[in-house]
């Protein structure tokens, strides 16, 4: 097998953040998660999907934390047993 040497530049503050989070996932270096990647993108094995991160505001993340404890903790929950008492339930908790 004929080997090629793939030269990327980048920051060097990009390549040790890399490296460092290659490491926490099992890699032995940076080369190897290249070598990885590039494998199963050649075999058409992984697709790439951009997609910017959705991020609550400081309200609604407090808002969705106290929604979890409630939630694990049975408190502020209404269950039904068709859908006909779920439309009941939801008219009746209607806010105008």
């Amino acid at each position: 097998m004929s080997k090629t040497v793939l030269q990327i530049p980048l920051t060097t503050q990009l390549k040790n953040n890399a490296e460092a989070i290659a490491s926490e996932q099992g890699f032995s270096s940076l080369q190897e998660v290249v070598r990885v990647f590039l494998t199963k993108f050649a075999a058409k094995k992984v697709e790439i999907t951009w997609q910017e991160p959705v991020y609550l505001s400081e309200y609604n993340e407090k808002r969705y934390i106290d929604m979890s404890e409630d939630f694990n903790n049975n408190k502020n929950i209404v269950s039904v047993n068709n859908v006909a008492d779920l439309v009941k339930e939801l008219n009746e908790n209607k806010v105008s």
